[in-house]
């Protein structure tokens, strides 16, 4: 099995450090009420400016922090532990809190920036007398907003957002969940009741994909969602009934590796990101279900995808500013 080594650790942190603090290009996800809301990244982002747009600098962080927790022995992790320190102050986290408070900013991010921003608190949480460490006790102002905007949302969200993509409420909730069950119960507490009324009822899915710019499977993040939002012996019974079929390998589209035809265009190369998370997915699933015959399945679908994605994390920088994050999540096990 394909696992996190030192190597591939110098190579994430490397690529990391190399676009966090890059500015431009950026893509900003900005509303301008009139022509003086005409900024650079950095002027309203004073923490999160670089990596090609806000959510990428935001798991850019958290990868360097999960890598410094977990090889600790990685040459950047001084510089990296440096960079916490002077990009994550109490200034600056005001001022991302601040552009928060904009009006014309309630959609800032929905949902997947709320998730990673909550998914980088809980790892920081995690670490212990260093500068990451004091990090995030800066960042719990800005974590707070963002559950506050969970809070705010998931009762007006009758619907579920079934997609592949940033939009992808499954994938929020998981990464989210972390945080909330350790700091918020009665947050976890709310989107395991919003999970369980969004799909709960799914049956026999069919799993029509992947579409041409996914970087999730629209399938299988909601397996994940559920794996970790209901009690193992609930979360059985639903995985039976919206994959009945599982162990006799269907949906089959989940278990082969999208094929990406040009890593130059931004949306295309999502397709690798999508071989990564599936396999995070498939991993989550084989560990959780043990010797069942479907974890040896998700196993093996886990290594295919794994190895047709690991050779291009880097190469061009519409992949290299996020594909190391995917890349730690399918092989940190």
């Amino acid at each position: 099995m394909t696992v996190l080594t030192r190597e591939m650790a110098e190579t994430f942190a490397g690529l990391a450090l190399s676009h966090i603090s890059r500015e431009f290009p950026y893509k900003m996800d900005h509303v301008l009420a009139g022509p003086e809301d005409a900024v650079v990244p950095r002027s309203v982002h004073p923490i999160f400016f670089g990596s090609f747009d806000w959510h990428s600098c935001v798991h850019g962080f958290w990868t360097m922090a999960r890598l410094v927790r977990r090889q600790p022995e990685i040459a950047a992790a001084a510089r990296i532990r440096d960079l916490f320190a002077e990009r994550i102050t109490e200034a600056n986290v005001a001022g991302e809190v601040a552009y928060l408070a904009r009006p014309l900013s309630r959609g800032f991010e929905r949902p997947y920036g709320w998730g990673w921003l909550l998914a980088l608190q809980a790892e920081l949480e995690l670490h212990e007398g260093d500068t990451i460490a004091e990090a995030g006790l800066k960042l719990r102002p800005l974590t707070e907003a963002f559950a506050q905007r969970f809070r705010d949302f998931l009762p007006l969200a009758d619907y579920p957002v079934r997609t592949g993509v940033h939009s992808s409420t499954a994938f929020a909730i998981r990464m989210a969940a972390d945080w909330a069950e350790a700091f918020d119960p009665k947050l976890f507490d709310l989107m395991r009741a919003k999970c369980i009324a969004w799909y709960g009822g799914d049956r026999d899915c069919q799993a029509w994909e992947p579409s041409q710019d996914d970087f999730l499977s629209p399938a299988l993040m909601e397996v994940e969602c559920m794996r970790r939002v209901l009690e193992p012996r609930e979360f059985r019974e639903w995985l039976g009934r919206f994959m009945p079929r599982l162990a006799q390998g269907h949906p089959a589209a989940l278990l082969a590796p999208a094929k990406v035809s040009d890593r130059t265009d931004g949306k295309i190369a999502h397709l690798d990101g999508l071989n990564f998370s599936r396999a995070w997915c498939w991993r989550s699933l084989a560990a959780m279900l043990g010797d069942h015959p479907v974890a040896q399945r998700g196993r093996e679908a886990a290594e295919r995808h794994i190895d047709a994605s690991l050779p291009h994390v880097s190469g061009d920088y519409m992949g290299e500013h996020w594909l190391a994050t995917f890349a730690l999540l399918a092989v940190d096990f």
